[in-house]
């Protein structure tokens, strides 16, 4: 099989029940930001060599391909297929959180993205999950999301931003604040 189809030359591509829509409308750009999002985790994952959290963090990813399954299917017949995000994995990402949380310092300040380079990737990947939470908030002015996606990817950022605290804190590193 050959990866390349010739069928988007002309700045179309077909959603995943064969609707062919422009390259830019917000649905791929929405697709598009939680697919960024997904290949930053992939590099957080590369420098943890297996630590924690790389288990959950490749248990994200896969949740990330579920949204975007859903999401390039949204009002088609073969949505109703497709493995969705639930109450669960928002539970996970809170009960994670907490558990990070719980072995940091409290935060009284701001304090500048950065540290090892697993954790300033978590701060990179914090943002690119807010812009995938902005442009998911316009899609849905046009599309009807369930509501578990606007909360999973309101948690996941803070999930992130936890998380780049926790592996930098993990690494001695100490958090520069503003």
């Amino acid at each position: 099989m050959k990866i390349y189809t010739k069928t988007g030359d002309k700045g179309e591509t077909s959603l995943l029940g064969g609707t062919r829509v422009s390259k830019d409308c917000i649905t791929l750009r929405v697709v598009g930001e939680v697919d960024e999002l997904n290949s930053v985790l992939g590099q957080v994952v590369s420098h943890l060599y297996g630590e924690e959290p790389a288990g959950f963090l490749e248990k994200i990813q896969s949740d990330l391909f579920k949204v975007g399954a859903e999401l390039a299917s949204l009002q088609m017949s073969v949505n109703s297929k497709i493995l969705k995000i639930e109450e669960e994995e928002i539970k996970d990402l809170e009960q994670i959180i907490d558990e990070y949380t719980e072995q940091l310092p409290e935060l009284k300040n701001f304090i500048l993205p950065g540290g090892i380079i697993a954790g300033a990737t978590l701060h990179h990947a914090r943002t690119i999950c807010r812009k995938a939470e902005r442009e998911l908030v316009l899609l849905g002015k046009e599309e009807n999301i369930r509501p578990e996606i606007y909360q999973y990817f309101n948690r996941l950022s803070d999930y992130l931003f936890t998380a780049a605290r926790f592996v930098n804190a993990q690494n001695g590193v100490e958090e520069t604040i503003v």
